[in-house]
């Protein structure tokens, strides 16, 4: 049984037999697509039957090298359970390779966050006279000029970008719609990258849409921004752990830091509850000091 069989008999199996909602059924696809996209790179030619324990957990190790973050990789790993357990009810292996996969242990550490100073040293660190760099460059200045999820950058449309009036429409989470402000600098390399780079692409169909794309002309996947954040990262010698949704952090924690109004916030990040907005956007110890010894009238002289 090859991928493209098995996967097709897990999403009729989540579709008729659990009557999972279709945005559920594509997240548990996305994550499987995920395991051969890591076998796709490593040029490991293994069938979803020959998979073992060792192959999952290498798969594990290597999303954690790009920066996956731990709830993120605790629902990959459910999704590629999901998948072995419909290959075992179906009497299509013997063995569960997931059995003993461990998933990582969730905290609620706060995570990193860039300074500006820093999103200005991976800036930096772009060959901008390299064949992809000012498509990487738009991207970086995007993320952290939108604060937008990994999965709305990579689904931002043209048809959705409106560089003469400064706004960008985002399809959120449930297909929520939403619309975004974004900065001169983003639409200054999104229009060098559009002009100068995207135009001379080979666009594959049902592509023609997509802002940002690959060599081969179809939109980017997930795991390749986080590669290109990865690579960026280890250039500009930071040493936090750094993945797309950094910048959306950073990009709420910044406006926050210089006074934006939460629900503000909140409506550009896309979320439906100023909670939501609260966790997101917390302030860093340093600048909670600076604030209080500014502000509190005792220590005023």
């Amino acid at each position: 049984m090859d991928w493209n069989s098995a996967i097709n008999g897990f999403e009729a199996y989540l579709m008729l037999e659990r009557s999972l909602s279709p945005n559920s059924i594509e997240a548990y696809i996305r994550d499987i697509k995920k395991l051969i996209e890591y076998l796709n790179i490593n040029k490991l030619e293994i069938s979803p039957l020959d998979i073992n324990f060792t192959h999952l957990q290498e798969f594990i190790n290597w999303i954690n090298s790009l920066g996956v973050a731990q709830r993120s990789q605790a629902r990959i790993i459910s999704g590629i359970r999901a998948f072995y357990k419909y290959l075992m009810m179906e009497d299509i292996i013997d063995n569960d390779p997931t059995e003993l996969l461990e998933g990582p242990k969730i905290g609620r550490k706060i995570p990193d966050v860039l300074n500006y100073e820093e999103i200005e040293m991976i800036l930096n660190a772009i060959d901008l006279s390299s064949e992809l760099g000012h498509r990487n460059r738009a991207i970086i200045e995007t993320l952290y000029a939108c604060g937008l999820r990994v999965s709305e950058l990579i689904d931002l449309k043209l048809s959705n970008y409106f560089p003469d009036i400064g706004f960008v429409k985002v399809i959120g989470k449930n297909n929520k719609e939403r619309i975004v402000p974004i900065n001169d600098e983003a639409i200054k390399y999104i229009g060098i990258y559009i002009n100068n780079y995207r135009n001379r692409i080979n666009i594959k169909k049902d592509n023609e849409d997509f802002v940002f794309l690959n060599r081969r002309g179809k939109k980017l996947s997930r795991i390749m921004i986080y590669h290109i954040i990865k690579e960026l990262t280890e250039l500009a010698g930071i040493k936090k752990n750094i993945s797309p949704h950094t910048f959306r952090h950073s990009f709420a924690t910044h406006l926050v830091e210089g006074g934006a109004d939460l629900r503000a916030v909140q409506e550009m990040l896309g979320h439906e509850s100023i909670l939501t907005t609260e966790i997101y956007t917390h302030l860093d110890t340093t600048y909670l000091k600076k604030t209080i010894l500014a502000f509190h009238p005792r220590n005023k002289k």
